[in-house]
């Protein structure tokens, strides 16, 4: 959870991608760390009179002795650390080293990696030597377990053709999915045709990795999902599963089009795309066009570079920032390209020539400068028809080396200018395609991939590629679940290595295999990185692959959904926390170290803070003592973290981490593999604290029942990930029962942080504690907190080094806590008689506060919980004047905001009935079009249509939910500063005046104020926590989108083979059209479009 706010957004430094050593080096910086407690929303208050500053002393001093009584007697913690003193004299504290801590993390993700690639590895033979002895049978009859139809059954009860029994079962290891593991299934997406004799052909081909999927699994039981994507379009799928067309009936999945398939079987790649907008483009083609180009689009990652330009009589960028250049095809490029696009409109002659130009220059400047892919290059061309001579052009900038490849697609059913696109095409190493439907899209582009992977086949090159973290729910839509796991792919083409076929350069697919990061981040043990300290991993673009504050998801009602960036977030944008919650902040400074890890594209990076977090404890104990201690029924064991490997042998995953430690130090178990170093410091951890257990029970059992409810749990937890708890009270009259179960997650140990009340608990200072509001169901429910947390730290220091070995602590009912403040508000220092003042007089306000600024207590209950500013702006504003609270202003960089309402004048609404009638008229064409669109009126009825109306139906829903987009917010944060433990002041409010006394509450992060509440302070403006969208000026935007980041290009590239078969360059496309259907459709397009403009 450490923040680092140097990090600057240029990426000056080299750890976004690009090391200027093979391994580590180290980086030092201030970081603000900011923790997270519930949040609300508070009224306006107003003040109150004169009040002696020794008596507010008295008060704090009073509350905060019989706070501190309170909780030091409930939490043990006295006891706790004495027994971590008395076991000193046996302790050793190890100081951490950075760099080689990362470097032995790095060399087990290495090794865990490697057997993931010899899998795909042993796959690629297999499937080459299949097709190496398969002769293609055009006649071929053959059923296969096809993912839709397994298990499907017609009217009669008879198993469907392709739909055989197909035995699925509950799987752990695949998130619960019902599987087969012995068996590989197959998908194909719906407009391809499932007894195509390509698809037969190599579905019977690929039959033979069968074993191979079973053998890896064994030999590798961490692997996760292997497969085989054809070129022909088929998904060969291990272990076999179900899978589940989409509301419509669809399936959209196409292994072609994901990102391990693209990047597997083309090199990096700098691409111009060109497009007609030109007069003649209007209508269906345009709309054509524009697919086309969002298909492309969705071809690229981070590895490849782009630009558009438009063009008809004259040429312009479809985003006038990128004028002369190109930028990284990543996903938010990619995103505002298209919104782009889909606002491109026609007008104009078509003259190409110029376009040409203008692309060659951008991909020979770049060239030349070193920038971009530095592979292969390739203009895009999408038109109607190409009119004037052009061929001067290719003579000047690509004759006779040929090094820009341009593709070229022709819009439309007219075929007038088919030769000279084609002739464009061939002659400059490229491919022509004709696309006249939207249907036709998808097949068209991906022929592009297939030329661009010649010279590698060619060559039998067999690269390895890692994919950026994604999150493929497509790929697990089933009836039961959907994965949301983030992963990174390893993947490697397929080739044919037939003699006759090698100058054509045949790619038969590509095979892969998913890698969750959650598991790779399982080698970076959370507690050997101390109380604030993490991993996180690099890709070579700069991206974060994996990070604990990486937040890919936001909530769109009540379904959570990945953000459109979420796999291009730097990480100086990744460090902050979600602004759905309040801030508190702390001013850590952290320790970076970084190293690549070996024969991948990713770099891991590890954080330490400077202090507490630069030292380990070692203790040791004997086993029989410590598993005695361990068997406790209150103690449990982070359920997250690694004590004993668990998931790889089915007899294992049924355990629990405690179970199998147990299940390992007895012997039960011997193939049990264990962290030996983890279960040496749990078991002293175990001995040392078990007094505690005692301890609370004696507590227990002196409470009557009848006493006053307060504290109901205490609880401890210790570094290497145990929890022990007491109830006090029944279980059913605990504040909050959510606490330190999974339900509070943070709470609890996780893979990525310690719980919140152990990382606040260890900044502060030694002996005190620091004290959090809690309620029912979360911050922004009705009604006020329940329970209040207190927790400290338990430190250890030997030989002048100080480690924190536990926290330990309490809840409390949150009217327990008030009882006791207005209990103590009724000291004062007369001798004889009532006190002249206390908090309970109407003339005065009295609130407790944290060290930062959010009430804890106040007479008004709606106003717990709130940030002080809010209740009292004038109050907050003079604490900020005087230096007893600072303001930090925090950024937020993977915010989502709403768009911008757009609300049209009242006059809108009043229209002409002929207005209103062509408008209903327009919307009836559309829904016309979009009905004949559907039931394939551009294309074959059976196999187009569904893709058409997938296309459609997307396009439409996504309008509809797109109503949050990826910002940038700011918001301010309040820091109480140590060294102004009092202070007292007057408040000129117009009229009146407004007195206060602050003073710090001993032992606590809390504070005591007191004010008068007589006089109206309310002119001045409540100072809230919002956070608002940071706008940036078209200058700064701009240059914030044309920066390069540093970033290391993959190793190999595969652009060009004198053997390559350039004449292979296309034809004209043979889907046949229903005439009729056609010009209707065209009719009705081209109208609507004419009316209301």
């Amino acid at each position: 959870m450490a923040r680092c706010p140097t990090l600057s957004s240029s990426h000056n430094w080299d750890h976004c991608g690009q090391w200027t050593a093979p391994w580590t080096f180290l980086r030092k910086m201030p970081v603000i760390l900011w923790l997270l407690l519930p949040d609300a929303s508070l009224p306006t208050v107003r003040g109150q009179t004169t009040v002696p500053p020794e008596t507010v002393k008295l008060w704090a001093d009073t509350f905060g002795g019989n706070l501190y009584n309170t909780v030091t007697r409930y939490s043990g913690s006295l006891l706790l650390q004495k027994k971590y003193k008395d076991a000193e004299p046996s302790l050793k504290i190890k100081e951490v080293d950075g760099l080689e801590l990362v470097k032995k993390f790095s060399e087990d993700m290495e090794t865990m990696l490697r057997r993931k690639v010899e899998a795909v590895q042993s796959l690629v033979e297999a499937a080459e030597e299949a097709d190496l002895n398969h002769e293609f049978n055009a006649s071929l009859v053959f059923n296969y377990y096809n993912s839709v139809l397994i298990n499907e059954k017609d009217d009669e009860g008879n198993y469907v053709e392709l739909g055989a029994e197909f035995l699925l079962e509950s799987d752990a290891h695949f998130s619960n999915l019902r599987v087969n593991v012995s068996m590989s299934s197959v998908q194909l997406p719906t407009n391809v045709y499932n007894k195509d004799p390509d698809i037969l052909n190599g579905v019977y081909m690929s039959e033979a990795l069968n074993p191979v999927f079973v053998e890896n699994f064994q030999r590798d039981p961490t692997l996760t999902w292997q497969y085989f994507g054809s070129s022909t379009g088929f998904f060969r799928i291990y272990p076999g599963i179900k899978w589940i067309p989409d509301e419509n009936g669809v399936i959209a999945f196409d292994c072609r089009n994901r990102g391990w398939y693209i990047q597997a079987a083309t090199s990096p790649k700098d691409i111009v795309i060109l497009v007609d907008v030109s007069g003649s483009m209007k209508g269906l083609r345009m709309a054509i066009a524009k697919h086309t180009i969002t298909t492309i689009l969705d071809t690229l990652g981070e590895n490849d570079f782009v630009n558009i330009i438009a063009y008809s009589d004259y040429v312009h960028y479809v985003e006038p920032c990128f004028r002369g250049i190109l930028v990284q095809a990543d996903r938010d490029n990619r995103e505002h390209f298209k919104q782009l696009v889909d606002a491109l409109m026609v007008k104009g002659v078509g003259i190409v020539s110029q376009a040409l130009v203008e692309a060659f220059q951008i991909l020979k400047q770049f060239q030349e400068s070193k920038q971009g892919s530095l592979c292969n290059q390739a203009i895009m061309l999408i038109t109607d028809g190409a009119v004037e001579d052009y061929e001067s052009v290719f003579e000047t900038y690509n004759w006779p080396d040929r090094k820009v490849r341009v593709f070229t697609y022709l819009i439309g059913r007219e075929l007038t200018f088919a030769d000279r696109l084609k002739w464009i095409a061939c002659n400059n190493k490229g491919y022509y395609t004709q696309i006249s439907t939207l249907a036709d899209a998808q097949e068209n582009v991906m022929e592009y991939l297939h030329v661009l992977s010649r010279p590698m086949v060619i060559n039998h090159d067999h690269d390895i590629i890692w994919t950026e973290a994604y999150m493929d729910s497509q790929l697990l839509t089933t009836s039961e679940a959907q994965s949301l796991m983030l992963l990174t792919t390893v993947a490697m083409p397929v080739f044919s290595k037939k003699n006759e076929t090698r100058s054509h350069g045949i790619l038969l697919g590509v095979v892969g295999s998913d890698v969750t990061l959650r598991e790779l981040m399982k080698l970076a043990p959370r507690y050997k990185l101390g109380v604030h300290g993490y991993a996180f991993l690099n890709t070579n673009n700069g991206y974060i692959l994996s990070h604990p504050d990486l937040r890919p998801l936001y909530r769109e009602g009540m379904k959570l959904k990945p953000k459109p960036n979420y796999n291009s977030v730097d990480l100086s944008e990744v460090e902050w926390e979600d602004k759905a919650e309040i801030k508190r902040v702390l001013f850590l400074t952290n320790d970076y170290f970084f190293t690549d890890i070996s024969d991948t594209p990713f770099s891991l990076g590890v954080v330490l803070t400077r202090g507490h977090g630069e030292y380990i404890l070692l203790g040791n104990t004997s086993v029989e003592e410590g598993l005695h201690d361990l068997l406790h029924p209150d103690l449990t064991l982070a359920s997250d973290w690694i004590y004993c490997i668990t998931d790889i042998d089915p007899d294992h995953r049924k355990l629990s981490q405690l179970e199998a430690v147990v299940r390992f130090l007895t012997g039960a178990d011997p193939d049990l593999e264990c962290d030996e170093e983890l279960l040496r410091e749990v078991l002293f951890d175990a001995v040392v604290t078990a007094p505690m257990e005692a301890y609370w029970t004696a507590l227990a059992l002196n409470i009557s029942e009848d006493s006053e409810p307060g504290v109901d749990v205490a609880f401890l937890g210790t570094r290497a990930g145990l929890l022990r708890r007491s109830l006090f009270v029944g279980s059913e009259k605990v504040s909050d029962r959510k606490f330190l179960t999974p339900e509070d997650e943070a709470s609890v140990f996780t893979m990525d942080h310690f719980p919140l009340w152990y990382r606040q608990a260890s900044e502060q200072v030694p002996g005190s504690f620091v004290f959090n509001l809690q309620w029912a169901e979360g911050p922004d429910s009705p009604g006020k907190p329940v329970a209040v947390r207190a927790s400290t730290a338990i430190t250890v220091t030997v030989d002048g080094k100080t480690a924190i070995a536990a926290a330990v602590g309490i809840q409390m009912q949150a009217d327990y806590l008030q009882r006791q403040f207005w209990a103590a508000m009724q000291q004062c220092n007369a001798v004889e008689g009532p006190c002249p003042k206390t908090c309970e007089d109407p003339d005065l306000d009295c609130f407790v506060i944290d060290n930062n600024g959010f009430i804890l207590i106040s007479e008004r209950p709606q106003e717990m919980g709130r940030l002080l500013g809010e209740a009292d702006g004038a109050l907050m504003m003079q604490l900020l004047s005087m230096g007893v609270f600072r303001r930090v202003t925090m950024y937020d960089y993977q915010a989502m905001c709403k768009l911008p309402d757009h609300h049209p004048s009242a006059a809108g609404s009043l229209m002409s009935p002929l207005s209103a009638f062509l408008m209903v008229a327009r919307w009836l064409l559309h829904e016309c079009l979009l009905f004949l669109l559907e039931w394939s009126a551009w294309g074959s009825w059976q196999d187009k249509g569904s893709e058409a109306k997938a296309v459609f139906h997307h396009s439409h829903k996504h309008k509809k939910q797109d109503l949050l987009h990826p910002c940038d917010t700011e918001y301010p944060v309040f820091v109480h500063q140590t060294a102004i433990q009092e202070a007292n002041g007057i408040i000129e409010c117009g009229v009146c005046q407004k007195t206060f006394v602050m003073q710090q509450i001993p032992s606590s992060n809390l504070l005591l104020l007191v004010t008068d509440r007589t006089c109206d302070c309310s002119a001045y403006s409540p100072i809230l926590q919002e956070a608002t969208e940071v706008k940036y000026n078209a200058s700064v935007k701009c240059d914030r989108m044309r920066s390069q980041k540093p970033r290391r290009r993959p190793g190999s590239c595969h652009a060009f083979h004198p053997e390559e078969n350039a004449q292979d360059c296309g034809g004209a496309s043979d889907t046949l059209p229903s005439s009729p259907l056609l010009l209707l459709s065209l009719w009705a397009w081209l109208l609507q479009h004419q009316l209301l403009w």
